[in-house]
């Protein structure tokens, strides 16, 4: 993008402006807005507000940054992309007026509206809170209760039960994803606020608005006199113009930390060895679900039965060059070759047999029943065997982990949506 960009853009009216931001309708692209940040930064419900020069593109950055690493993992989102140092484009939403707070260390208002717990108290599972937009009133904790009560309609959609336990699992997955990939930096991630909106195209509920260095707490090696984030602005005894570029220097370098959580903390790579080449369909499942995880996927033709030597030969080509590698075992009839694999790496081998109907029941016992001092798993689907191996790279790198994480997060959100669906129907 060009620092000009947005001026290449036909901007319609201006549909909001907040303390921190405008919103703009782009006239060429319907459905989608411009989200322009301001050089101002405000606390304590603007009580305090202040210019900041630069704080604009140093949001934008964070935010976008932020918001490719939820969308790449495969968290739904409004944001599209960035267009300008200032400004990003989004799809129009009607937003949901309801923060949605997630902590995993208690601090700050929850301490205040809970005496006797101390600050540093860890929420296993993580603690949700929620409060509604409500500046009047200094933004009020809200229950659930009184969320459905209030009956919402936004974009033509009702928030409902449905609606609100999608956004709570939402923010939970959100929170662990980015909980997660700051733990890359050593750095925890105390507390978090976000908001959601309908997406006015799809009717579908999506994380909307901004997450940049207002939305959370950051404790670098989980030490608060360190914080990086809004905190340190909120804490000022007094504004001076020492104080506000030691501020200004905490939220570049979430800035520019932020651009470091998209990079992948190790790389890993799934090896499929085929029997047999009539196996070659099996194996390209397997490595096609393989990329969805992000995970580069080789696949080889050697029979441990037949060739021994080739397949010893294969596994120290693959075991000499120091990249982390996950065996997958592709034999059809009598597996020799997970066994022979496993029995000569200290790799990961992973069974994955193309089970027939007529011997399958006898074929499988050669992947289940092994030799003391062999550890290979046997996952009979193809796609599973590659979730299988993701989930052991995500040990080791949090983009892998996100990927799984968003998945189980939008295979939960689907079920839900299918029930109300039928619900619907029946009724």
């Amino acid at each position: 993008f060009s620092p000009c960009a947005s001026q290449l853009l036909k901007l319609g009216q201006k549909l909001n402006e907040g303390k921190t931001k405008q919103i703009f309708e782009l006239a060429d692209e319907p459905g989608h807005v411009l989200v322009q940040s301001k050089d101002q930064i405000t606390a304590g419900n603007a009580a305090r507000k202040d210019q900041m020069e630069g704080k604009a593109a140093i949001a934008n950055r964070t935010t976008s940054c932020v918001f490719k690493l939820l969308q790449e993992a495969g968290i739904k989102t409004a944001f599209v992309r960035q267009q300008s140092e200032k400004a990003f484009v989004a799809a129009r939403c009607e937003m949901i007026p309801i923060e949605w707070v997630c902590r995993r260390v208690a601090t700050g208002s929850f301490l205040k509206r809970n005496p006797g717990v101390k600050e540093g108290y860890r929420f296993y599972p993580l603690k949700m809170e929620m409060f509604f937009k409500d500046d009047a009133n200094n933004d009020p904790q809200w229950s659930e209760e009184q969320l459905l009560e209030t009956k919402l309609s936004l974009a033509g959609l009702t928030i409902g039960r449905c609606e609100v336990d999608i956004m709570n699992r939402s923010t939970v997955a959100i929170f662990e994803v980015l909980e997660r990939a700051w733990a890359t930096q050593n750095c925890t991630l105390v507390d978090m606020k976000i908001e959601f909106g309908v997406n006015v195209s799809t009717k579908e509920i999506v994380l909307a608005d901004v997450i940049d260095n207002d939305s959370w707490r950051l404790w670098p090696a989980g030490d608060r006199s360190q914080q990086k984030d809004k905190q340190v602005y909120r804490d000022l005894k007094e504004v001076t113009p020492e104080a506000m570029q030691m501020v200004k220097r905490n939220f570049e370098w979430v800035s520019e930390s932020v651009k470091r959580l998209l990079e992948p903390q190790a790389s890993g790579r799934v090896v499929v060895l085929m029997g047999s080449i009539s196996d070659t369909a099996h194996c390209e499942k397997i490595r096609k679900a393989c990329g969805s995880y992000g995970i580069p996927c080789d696949l080889r033709v050697t029979s441990a039965h037949k060739g021994p030597d080739e397949t010893l030969r294969i596994k120290a080509e693959y075991e000499g060059d120091g990249v982390p590698t996950v065996f997958v075992a592709v034999a059809g009839r009598s597996n020799g070759l997970g066994p022979v694999m496993s029995g000569n790496t200290v790799y990961p081998v992973i069974n994955c047999p193309p089970i027939t109907p007529n011997w399958g029941a006898q074929d499988i016992w050669s992947s289940l029943r092994m030799p003391s001092g062999l550890g290979c798993s046997t996952v009979l689907s193809p796609e599973a065997a590659a979730q299988f191996a993701a989930q052991i790279f995500g040990l080791s790198d949090h983009l892998v982990w996100s990927k799984l994480r968003a998945s189980m997060l939008n295979t939960w959100v689907s079920l839900k949506q299918a029930d109300k669906k039928l619900q619907a129907c029946s009724l």
